[in-house]
């Protein structure tokens, strides 16, 4: 297959280039700067210059290939309402170029607020809200309306590997600024996990075996506790470790404050049935006790 994706040098993205080249697949991939096309074109892929933006480029990217995979997101939560409206527009312009042909569009998504209180599976769906903080999911299942053969791949939380730059070193940056690793109240609440390889690997079983499903879980640990990662952040930085609750938690986290109480564990049994999948890669504690693991991570 011939394959466009957006995102095509990020963290996920571009295990996603990797998985796909490394089994035989072309890859057209999105590039927005120079660098990004040359890391590209180094690593075998051919480049589509452009952007989330530049919605000419995602129509031309997505004309001439026999799937697309879209990863892009705009990280900064500074700006996540605007980022997020990008996203879905992104979606929805991906979706017009594949309207009427029966060529698939997997979409990125996450198990977050998917199923508050109990484990995330893959037939749960997102509140209808528009409010809900993310709108990938949604743009996705409006196509579906339209006949667009859509899927959504969903990642947990903490998506680890070497250049890891989400919420875990986001909370090693806190840490350190804090000098102390914290967690909220008890620390039980869940987080789910997956290597970056591990989850780039969902992406091509799902596009080889037809992206059939409304959704797939790119997860490859279904339940940790945030006290733990907590604790391992800071043995790794060498900073005490405890809890905080209240006034002083909102102070200590700040925007992050949401993340750090995310109750968001989650199953991928359906998705490894189905996709013959099985997760090879490190562990998220694996990871983290890699000496250097947060140098290494863009924090």
């Amino acid at each position: 297959m011939r394959v466009f994706v957006t995102g095509a040098t990020g963290f996920v993205g571009s295990a996603v280039v990797a998985e796909l080249l490394g089994a035989g697949h072309q890859v057209l991939g999105l590039a927005r700067s120079e660098a990004s096309a040359g890391t590209l074109q180094q690593a075998g892929a051919d480049v589509q210059r452009g952007s989330l933006e530049d919605w000419q480029s995602l129509r031309e990217g997505a004309t001439y290939v026999d799937a697309v995979i879209h990863t892009a997101f705009n990280h900064d939560f500074t700006r996540f309402a605007e980022n997020s409206q990008v996203d879905r527009q992104a979606i929805e312009t991906l979706g017009k170029a594949l309207e009427g042909t029966d060529r698939p569009l997997l979409v990125t998504a996450g198990v977050a607020l998917l199923a508050p209180g109990r484990v995330a599976v893959e037939v749960d769906k997102p509140p209808a809200d528009p409010n809900y903080p993310r709108q990938s999911e949604a743009a996705a299942a409006e196509l579906v309306e339209r006949g667009v053969r859509a899927s959504v791949v969903r990642l947990p939380p903490s998506v680890h590997g070497i250049g890891d730059h989400g919420f875990v070193p986001m909370l090693a940056a806190i840490a350190r600024d804090k000098g102390v690793s914290a967690y909220l109240d008890a620390g039980a609440n869940r987080w789910a996990a997956v290597h970056r390889s591990d989850a780039g690997r969902v992406y091509r079983l799902a596009l080889e075996q037809g992206a059939t499903e409304r959704a797939y879980h790119a997860v490859a640990e279904e339940s940790i506790s945030f006290r733990a990662i907590a604790e391992t952040v800071g043995r790794q930085l060498g900073l005490p470790v405890r809890s905080v609750s209240g006034d002083e938690a909102a102070e200590h986290f700040g925007w992050f404050a949401m993340f750090a109480g995310m109750d968001t564990p989650a199953s991928s049994e359906r998705t490894r049935a189905l996709l013959g999948w099985k997760p090879t890669q490190a562990s998220l504690f694996a990871d983290l006790e890699r000496p250097g693991y947060f140098e290494a991570a863009h924090v």
